[in-house]
């Protein structure tokens, strides 16, 4: 196949607009909905405080005016154009940004990392950029203070446990508020004992379905929200045009100065309900693994030509990484590092597509051209209305539903009637139709506000389960990193990557949120404390930008004070007006976020100090040396796997284990699992191994690296890739083929990265069931499917006349030892604090970690591990 003609042939460029399009409509359901409902709440929350709404409409028009400036600044400026370009190679959210800073500022608080860690390949990405001298300044300084970097994790954990308290607080008012429409046909102190029962049963009916997965109802998603927004904001232009056509005026900032001004103490406390108006911003961040380029670039890569290369493939990568930091290509490919005229054909065809595909391309369009002029027209109408109504009865007649026209219910005319209303609006202002006519079709138009209502109810049941999602997906990189204690993960979904659910959460979630319903049964309180939890999730992402400004990105400092003093004031003024309502309700995401703080710290410092007494006690290799049969230690066949947290060393366990059982299996392993601040770790650099000790001891360590996102593999699939990785170890070794170290621990182990597929396995090779015998492809799985019935999987070491006879003695060993069984040794901890130790650190230990590690799932669920195989070992750690 040529390339040239290849690249002039193949419609990557339409392909790639079709996929950002398919993109784009997706994240409408699963990013937007949250924020798009936000125009159910905002004018009531704001309009709660001690204002009035007289007739010089001064308040009504200022508070649009800040909703407008508000949307414009933070979710369109801040977000979209900027926070969106700081992705985590393809994932978005407070950790993102936190492991993207780890990675290149090492204030990372995992406590076995390696060097060989760097040379992953989203580390090697992250070095294309050269630091200046306040760049590297700045960075020593993190580097060298363990105090600045307990301060960044905290930051960290601060976000993370403000967004399981918005987990707690958007399912909440979305549905009370879409459920308050019913307010409107009841009393005045009879519509709550309708609402709270309602909007429980919603809540319940949503929390029970996370267990089934949205994958099921998930392609109903985003036409709910789309109906949604097309039906504000035709009723906001219906509003507009029939209410009051100048509203438009109100989008000067001279009246956020005018309405600050008249109100004052009421205007800065109402601006906690203004907030509101941006709700689910972070979200569009914190999605954004499933919506980025690193999808689209994933299909793309499919489509390339397989005549290239391995470097020339590699060049391509580089090339559009390049091109991710910058609106512009950076990267001419007439003068980069590869001249191949192949590889320059093929870059010349992809880059117009790859430059749209770079940043975010769906979420930006999605949010651009969709949902923000929808929700503007929708503010506005709401604001045109309320300038016509001055005299209000109570709270609940400036919602959402009261600028909703309609009394009746008759789904046979509702949807036409109200699509043509604006037609006959403008038809009339050209005396093509007579005030009769309008008339007629405003009374028919007036039959919408139930439609509009179970529109509302669908819209927030879908924005509620994006948070929902959202709070699962966090909680599964915080344990990955150490930050939370281990919980059962299910996959719900065979297809779609990162569809999860957990149990604990899930019922966690679903209590807080019926507590803080029935509790407050009203959107005032709800609304204060909501607004509370977002504010400091965004102040936490500011923050961490301006690190990424001069840290990542290498731009002038300058940039950095820019954007903290610019978006910061913003949200410091959002921040104050929320706090001050502490005891209205802003308390509970306060409390909720201190002991989701606590449980997180607590299980973070316990895990640090137990890998610190790992480290103290561990026993040096010379000892495992020494072992002879001479001293009673018999071998058994079969394979030992030792886990341990040690990249270096023999742990303690180990040696408690001969202590009371000098035996050990005919071939031993040391396994350390271990998680880096990556999202992904690509399958050909999963495995570091390395030998210990002389050859005829068949002493092994491996370690496995798996990235904040990446889903473990199961037993079978884990036990055929380590028992691969060991074989390629043992055959290239043997051949002499020259390996790379990329850790020289001491004088008698080295660390090589073996890879796992395919393309970098040669030779060894798996019979299973059928008999047939294939190659090993061992990409690691990303959904683990329990329909799928296990295989039994046999190794064959290859007849070749080029394999030393030792090489395939020792292959042979591993083969037997692999078919006599596996068994997994574990350690089995009881942490205690020791003599001597601080109140706090007796109450962290003994009593905070101690809970957690007895309430959560035990190592072995975790790992995959099979019951019947694994042997636990106890001992107590004094820390």
């Amino acid at each position: 196949m040529d390339i040239e003609s290849w690249g002039r042939q193949n419609p990557i460029k339409k392909e790639s607009w079709r996929t950002v399009i398919a993109l784009a409509y997706q994240s409408l359901g699963v990013v937007y909905g949250d924020l798009s409902t936000s125009p159910l709440y905002v004018y009531k929350s704001t309009f709660a405080e001690d204002i009035q709404h007289s007739e010089s409409n001064d308040e009504i028009f200022g508070v649009l005016s800040f909703v407008f400036w508000t949307l414009t600044l933070i979710p369109l400026l801040k977000y979209v154009f900027i926070v969106l370009r700081a992705d985590d190679n393809g994932e978005g959210g407070t950790f993102a940004l936190y492991s993207l800073l780890c990675r290149y500022t090492r204030v990372s608080t995992l406590p076995n990392g390696q060097l060989a860690d760097e040379d992953l390949y989203e580390y090697k990405n992250d070095r294309n950029l050269s630091a200046d001298r306040i760049g590297m300044s700045l960075k020593s300084t993190l580097e060298k203070h363990r105090f600045l970097k307990k301060i960044l994790l905290i930051l960290a954990l601060i976000g993370t446990c403000m967004v399981i308290g918005d987990g707690v607080l958007t399912p909440a008012i979305s549905v009370f508020s879409a459920v308050s429409g019913l307010e409107l046909s009841m009393a005045k102190h009879h519509h709550q004992y309708v609402e709270v029962p309602v909007a429980c049963v919603i809540l319940v009916f949503l929390f029970f379905l996370q267990h089934y997965g949205t994958h099921r109802l998930g392609f109903l998603f985003a036409p709910i929200v789309i109906t949604w927004l097309l039906c504000i904001s035709a009723i906001g232009v219906y509003n507009i045009i029939h209410w009051n056509p100048h509203v438009y005026q109100a989008l000067s900032p001279y009246y956020m100065y005018k309405f600050l001004k008249k109100t004052q103490r009421g205007g800065w406390m109402s601006l906690g309900g203004i907030l509101l108006c941006i709700t689910g911003s972070e979200a569009m961040f914190a999605d954004l693994g499933h919506f980025s380029q690193l999808s689209i670039k994933k299909s793309a890569f499919k489509s390339v030509p397989h005549i290239l290369e391995d470097t020339e493939l590699m060049c391509v990568k580089l090339f559009i990484v390049k091109m991710r930091f910058s609106a512009v290509v950076l990267f001419n490919v007439n003068k980069g590092p590869c001249r191949c005229t192949k590889l320059k054909c093929f870059m010349l065809a992809t880059a117009n597509s790859t430059k749209i595909l770079t940043r975010a391309a769906s979420l930006q369009i999605a949010f651009t051209f969709v949902v923000y002029p929808s929700l503007i027209l929708a503010y506005m109408g709401q604001a045109a209305y309320l300038s016509k109504h001055h005299v209000i009865a109570s709270d609940y007649h400036i919602g959402f539903y009261v600028s909703v026209p309609g009394k009746y219910f008759d789904p046979l005319f509702s949807t036409f009637s109200f699509f043509f209303l604006n037609a006959f609006e403008v038809a009339a202002s050209l005396s093509l139709l007579t005030s009769q006519h309008i008339h007629m079709f405003i009374i028919v138009s007036e039959k919408l506000r139930y439609p509009v209502l179970a529109i509302a109810i669908l819209a927030a049941v879908v924005g509620s389960q994006a948070i929902i999602t959202g709070t699962f997906s966090i909680i599964k990189q915080c344990s990955a990193l150490g930050c939370f204690p281990r919980v059962k993960i299910v996959h719900t979904s065979s297809k779609i990557h990162g569809q999860i659910y957990i149990p604990e959460v899930n019922w966690t979630l679903m209590v807080l949120c019926l507590a803080v319903t029935i509790g407050f049964r009203d959107t005032k309180h709800i609304s204060n404390a909501s607004g509370l939890a977002v504010i400091t999730v965004m102040l936490v992402t500011t923050c961490f930008m301006s690190l990424v400004i001069v840290l990542c990105w290498h731009k002038n400092v300058l940039f950095a004070i820019c954007f903290i003093f610019f978006f910061g004031s913003i949200e410091a003024l959002y921040f104050s007006a929320s706090l001050i309502k502490f005891l209205e309700g802003a308390w509970v995401p306060i409390v909720l976020s201190f002991i989701f703080l606590a449980v997180m710290y607590s299980w973070h410092y316990g895990t640090l100090k137990k890998y610190e007494f790992d480290v103290d006690n561990k026993i040096p290799i010379n000892w495992l040396l020494t072992l002879s049969p001479n001293l009673g230690i018999t071998r058994v066949r079969g394979i030992g796997l030792i886990h341990t947290e040690l990249v270096t060393g023999i742990p303690a366990i180990f040696s408690h284990f001969i202590t009371n059982l000098p035996a050990f299996h005919q071939v031993l392993v040391f396994l350390c699992i271990k998680s880096v601040p990556v999202p992904h770790v690509r399958p050909e650099e999963r495995f570091l191994v390395g030998r210990i000790g002389p050859k005829e001891y068949r002493v092994y360590r491996c370690i496995a690296r798996y990235g904040y996102r990446d889903i473990h593999m199961d037993d079978v699939e884990f036990e055929k890739d380590l028992v691969c990785s060991i074989g390629e170890f043992i055959r290239s070794e043997g051949r002499g083929q020259s390996f790379e170290a990329v850790e020289d621990i001491d004088a008698n182990e080295r660390l090589t990265v073996i890879g796992t597929t395919s393309t970098h396995i040669d030779g060894i090779r798996i019979c299973e069931e059928n008999g047939e015998l294939t190659h090993v492809d061992t990409e690691m799985i990303e959904i683990s499917s329990p329909e799928v019935a296990r295989k039994r999987v046999r190794f064959l070491v290859p007849e070749s006349p080029q394999m030393d006879l030792s090489v395939r003695e020792e292959l042979q060993e591993l083969m037997e030892a692999r078919e006599a069984g596996m068994a997994f040794i574990l350690g089995h901890c009881y942490v205690r604090a020791k003599r001597g130790s601080s109140l706090i650190k007796k109450l962290v230990i003994n009593i905070g970690y101690d809970f957690l590690r007895r309430n959560c799932r035990g190592p072995t669920y975790a790992l995959s591990f099979p019951q019947a195989s694994t042997l636990e070992v106890g001992m107590i750690y004094h820390v």
